[in-house]
Order: C-alpha cells, then sequence, then structure tokens
C-alpha cells in the first residue's frame, strides 16, 4: 500500500505517547515511523481496528524532544520519504509571545474577573 491512499485522523498525544487513528486499506498493518529532522524517533505501533483498514497507532514521545520552542514531528511510512501527517510540540519561554498562550492568559484573567464580579453580585455590591 502507497502512503497516498493513507489517511490520518484523531491524532493527540497522551500521557507520553503519540496515538492516532490511520484509514490503511488491505490487511497488512502498516508501518509507521516518527521523524524529527533527519532523527527516526520511534515507530508506532499498529493495533487493528474495528473496521477493516483502520488502525489505532500509537508511539512514545521521547522526553529529550520537549524543549523550548515548537518541534514538529513528521509521520512517515517506513522506507518512504511521504508525510502521512505530523504533529507540533509548543513549549518553553520562546512561547511568552505565542498568540494562543496570550488568549490563555486572558482566559485566566476572565475567569477572575467573572468570580469576582459575581462575589461583588452576590454580596449585593451596588452602591447607591
Amino acid at each position: 500500500m502507497t502512503p497516498d491512499k493513507a489517511k490520518l485522523s484523531a491524532s493527540r498525544i497522551c500521557a507520553g505517547r503519540w496515538e492516532a487513528q490511520l484509514t490503511w486499506p488491505g490487511s497488512a498493518a502498516p508501518s509507521v515511523e516518527l521523524w524529527h529532522g533527519d532523527r527516526k524517533l520511534a515507530s508506532a505501533e499498529a493495533v487493528a481496528g474495528a473496521v477493516t483498514g483502520e488502525w489505532m497507532l500509537s508511539a512514545p514521545v521521547p522526553t529529550d524532544l520537549l524543549s523550548d520552542g515548537v518541534q514538529t514531528v513528521l509521520l512517515r511510512a517506513a522506507g518512504s520519504t511521504e508525510t502521512l501527517g505530523h504533529f507540533a510540540i509548543l513549549s518553553g519561554a520562546e512561547l511568552e509571545d505565542d498568540l494562543r498562550a496570550e488568549v490563555d492568559l486572558l482566559r485566566a484573567e476572565l475567569d477572575m474577573l467573572k468570580k469576582a464580579f459575581r462575589r461583588h453580585c452576590a454580596e449585593g455590591g451596588h452602591q447607591d
């Protein structure tokens, strides 16, 4: 089976493992590798799904990959240079100006203001 017929979906990282669902027609288990730059990180474990041609993939995310900035991991069929998909890990001080980090901070501040406003209303905090 060629990588161009594969479809990767439902990707996530949970407890230090990358997990995803792969549609890979045929009965043979796909061989998928995780790459960071020119370094092979791991081979994904493939477990047959409930439907023929669906596979659940899982692979550990190496802790040495966790460092400041954005680290992008490419997913490739073994022996191929074609990318099936990718995921990114964002961490560290360099992200202080990242928009997602700013939105997260705004949400935290909004939650704090909502609590203070509700407390103010509950205490009958209006003044005449």
